[in-house]
């Protein structure tokens, strides 16, 4: 997992408030993200579910990706998450 980038979306629940990230280390961000020590953002509205994840080959494509995906209208994240996760579960137990 340390090769590359990863560009992912935290949410509270189905459809609610969402955060897009990147990181070198995926499950060491979760982790984070669910132990408060994470974004400001995340633990002011309890985002600690992992409903996407992207890798690129470089944290560089990563980072450009993010800047993408935060520029896209909140209907385009939905319609991305729900394309692999209809659901919305929380996929951070697949990742470990």
């Amino acid at each position: 997992m340390s090769d590359g980038g990863w560009v992912y979306i935290m949410a509270d629940r189905y459809r609610g408030t969402m955060y897009v990230g990147v990181t070198a280390d995926l499950a060491a961000r979760v982790h984070q993200h669910r132990n408060v020590t994470g974004s400001d953002f995340c633990t002011r509205y309890g985002l600690n579910r992992l409903v996407w994840a992207d890798h690129t080959p470089s944290v560089l494509d990563a980072i450009a990706h993010e800047k993408r995906l935060k520029r896209w209208r909140r209907q385009w994240k939905f319609d991305l998450v729900e394309r692999g996760n209809p659901e919305w579960r929380d996929l951070f137990d697949v990742l470990v």
